[in-house]
């Protein structure tokens, strides 16, 4: 055995290890550790879960176990319970609920905050309109959410506002690597064209008071996205009703079977 390759052995076990867990390791998970209380809470509080099949409610519990093993949920000077962890949760659960085989690996945590926060995360002061935001640079991997609107965007199934759900969409929008308003690792490509078309003579519908969709999806195609898609899982009777032609769109692109 030549000793250049004596020396390179270690690494090349350790480059097939990285591989064998990137693509073959699959964590398990023991539905045992589902806690039976959360099914009520979830039953009362997400409609989205509530109208599942039985088998499609067991997966959507496993899901939630998979995100709670890899995303800690932290409340920021407030005490917060199983059924905020929860909402966090189904949050993040909704938009990839098509899509068995993807998880997130873009957040290690979200912080729940007592209330609006200003650009600096400061929850005082001037400045304290926002409800949800995504971490960049120093906040990398974090999520930010106020608490009271996380609460708010489920208390009414009729609302077209979900700020979890809204955040959540913008990391599934950053895992292509390029947050474009285009979710390019869900929708398949003979989609993005339609998908285009629609979101920009929508956002003109936005901007001339002819469209029922929250005004700040006008602001850009990013944030398109992520309010057109509170909309759509949080009331998509409504939406049909008002969108068909892009309601029949993101059901492809979210896989949406209901």
């Amino acid at each position: 055995m030549s000793t250049i390759f004596v020396y390179f052995l270690p690494l090349l076990l350790f480059i097939i290890l990285i591989i064998w867990r990137v693509w073959f390791y699959k964590k398990t998970i023991n539905l045992n550790d589902f806690n039976p209380s959360w099914r009520h809470i979830l039953t009362k509080e997400v409609t989205f879960y509530e109208d599942l099949s039985a088998a499609d409610k067991l997966r959507f519990e496993q899901e939630l176990l998979y995100f709670f093993d890899d995303v800690a949920i932290t409340g920021v000077k407030i005490d917060i319970d199983d059924t905020d962890r929860l909402l966090v949760g189904a949050s993040a659960v909704i938009p990839l609920f098509g899509f068995p085989e993807l998880r997130y690996r873009n957040i290690n945590e979200v912080l729940l905050y007592q209330g609006s926060f200003n650009n600096d995360h400061q929850t005082e002061g001037a400045g304290r309109n926002i409800l949800g935001k995504v971490g960049k640079g120093n906040m990398n991997r974090l999520m930010i959410l106020s608490l009271p609107a996380l609460r708010a965007g489920f208390k009414n199934e009729n609302s077209s506002s979900n700020v979890g759900i809204h955040e959540f969409v913008h990391l599934i929008d950053m895992a292509d690597g390029v947050v474009d308003g285009i979710p390019e690792s869900l929708m398949q490509k003979q989609y993005v064209a339609p998908w285009l078309k629609l979101m920009h003579k929508e956002i003109e519908s936005i901007k001339e008071n002819e469209s029922d969709i929250n005004p700040y999806g006008a602001t850009s195609e990013v944030e398109f996205l992520s309010v057109a898609s509170e909309y759509f899982f949080n009331n998509p009777e409504e939406f049909q009703k008002k969108h068909p032609e892009l309601y029949s769109l993101m059901k492809k692109m979210y896989r949406y079977s209901s």
